[in-house]
């Protein structure tokens, strides 16, 4: 498996999971505090809801998700844990739908500076591949850059970030989530604009970098959907991508303040993918 190809399904997974980092929000934007309040308009009263929401997320520091993740004919179905209280910890438990790997269970482990990945088949009479982020953003560019990044700086609430930063966002009313009461919010966000919030230490170079990967694809919109339930913390995100191989993710979010506890596997046990 080639590092770059690798890294663009990286990103594919570790962005639908957390999300594209906005960085932090105005806190002109949207007002301070939950609720609509007195007075706001529409969008006013969105942001600033979203506001609350983004903060209560990000408290929690952990929390269980599952979703899917769908990219052209394959179909990511995921489960597993998530920690962000010092980068990225998550364990996952993978299984493909269409391509090659389609059926069998695969195991994920993510720290702040490496990915591991049980393919359920040895490799070199090794059980795990290990992804080094330092490695990915030197030999797969932009996307390896953003990896990195992705794994020390993001957490669910930066979905939430993102669409406040957009100033794209609407209220569409309440929805039933596993159970839960929630406000559903939308908005719909260009990819030009989309690269310039979704990393907040890539270079400039980078930047335009993940900007032409992107169009490459075909992709001009990102459609991101997020549900509040009524204790202000984040219950459920869809993500919708636009492109020659259209991209969908759908993750669920429960028991937050989960333990999460996430151990590499011995170097006597990983391997290494060549470069590219």
């Amino acid at each position: 498996m080639r590092m770059a190809a690798a890294a663009a399904g990286v990103v594919m997974l570790v962005g639908g999971l957390t999300a594209c980092n906005s960085g932090k929000s105005d806190d002109n934007a949207g007002g301070s505090g939950g609720g609509a309040g007195a007075g706001k308009s529409p969008l006013q009263a969105a942001l600033a809801s979203l506001k609350t929401a983004s903060q209560q997320t990000d408290g929690k520091k952990s929390a269980k998700i599952d979703g899917t993740q769908k990219t052209g004919p394959t179909t990511r179905t995921m489960k597993g844990a998530m920690d962000w209280s010092n980068g990225i910890q998550m364990q996952l438990d993978i299984t493909m739908s269409g391509g090659p790997a389609a059926g069998k269970p695969m195991k994920a482990l993510y720290t702040p500076d490496a990915m591991y990945m049980n393919m359920g088949m040895p490799m070199g009479g090794k059980s795990w591949i290990k992804y080094d982020y330092d490695m990915l953003a030197k030999q797969a560019g932009p996307s390896g850059a953003l990896i990195k990044d992705m794994m020390q700086n993001n957490d669910p609430s930066k979905s939430v970030e993102l669409l406040i930063a957009s100033g794209k966002v609407k209220e569409a009313g309440k929805e039933d989530v596993r159970g839960v009461q929630a406000t559903h919010y939308t908005g719909t966000v260009d990819v030009a604009e989309l690269t310039k919030m979704q990393a907040k230490n890539l270079t400039d170079a980078d930047m335009k970098g993940l900007e032409r990967q992107l169009k490459a694809t075909g992709a001009s919109t990102e459609t991101i959907d997020l549900w509040i339930g009524p204790d202000n913390l984040l219950v459920k995100k869809r993500e919708q991508m636009n492109g020659k191989q259209p991209y969908d993710s759908t993750i669920f979010y429960s028991d937050y303040g989960t333990k999460v506890s996430v151990t590499p596997p011995p170097a006597s046990d990983t391997v290494t993918p060549p470069a590219s």
